[in-house]
């Protein structure tokens, strides 16, 4: 039976055939460039494209063999992880750049997230959000890691994951005053993450050792 192909980014599809790739997108943002031609790759090999909660464009119904000649016809697009043990995604509200309602700009700041841990590996999968406002467009809520925007700063979220076993996450710090400071923080916690080398979700890792333990380890009170 056919598996996904990791080294290609390609996911086997439910008619156990085909594959879906997903170029990456940070934080959603594409160029009308970008967008043509993912469509003129979807439309050269008769794929279908599928827009996704985590904010990428997926090129769905690809024949195994037109899998390279896909990618080389992306020019160089990099490739989204959607499987595997690590960070899956950021996914970024539009924040103060576009939102009238932005109070910190969750643009800026989640890309700074994505440059350093897109695809990064970990022990075990972690998604990541970015939320320019308390309203909380990216959905912080349900994400391993996620920063909330405030007219004071940054809320850091932890603990949050949706799936079979659903949970919400958990304020650690309120208010974090600079941009610098928040990106500390989540650094210091994904380490903490790496560190434990245990294969489940963040929340489950903070639920044994408690919130104030990993609060302490953010804060770099030793």
């Amino acid at each position: 039976m056919k598996r996904d192909i990791e080294e290609k980014g390609a996911i086997i599809q439910r008619d156990r055939r085909t594959y879906a790739i997903v170029p990456h997108l940070p934080a959603g943002l594409a160029t009308p460039e970008q967008l043509e031609l993912i469509a003129a790759v979807a439309r050269r090999f008769g794929a279908r494209l599928k827009l996704s909660s985590a904010q990428r464009v997926l090129i769905v119904g690809l024949a195994e063999e037109d899998l390279d000649a896909a990618w080389a016809d992306l020019g160089g697009m990099n490739r989204a992880r959607p499987f595997g043990p690590c960070v899956r995604s950021v996914k970024i509200c539009p924040g103060t750049d576009f939102c009238k309602r932005g109070q910190q700009d969750s643009v800026a700041l989640g890309l700074k997230l994505d440059a350093r841990y897109q695809a990064k590996e970990l022990p075990w999968k972690l998604k990541m959000a970015v939320s320019g406002c308390m309203n909380d467009c990216a959905e912080a809520c349900i994400r391993d890691i996620a920063l909330l925007g405030t007219p004071k700063g940054w809320h850091l979220q932890v603990g949050g994951n949706g799936g079979s076993a659903p949970r919400l996450s958990r304020r650690l710090l309120e208010h974090i005053p600079t941009e610098e400071e928040a990106l500390t923080a989540v650094i210091r916690l994904v380490d903490w993450f790496i560190a434990q080398n245990r294969k489940c979700r963040i929340g489950k890792l903070i639920d044994e050792v408690g919130l104030d333990e990993v609060r302490r380890v953010v804060l770099d009170e030793g």
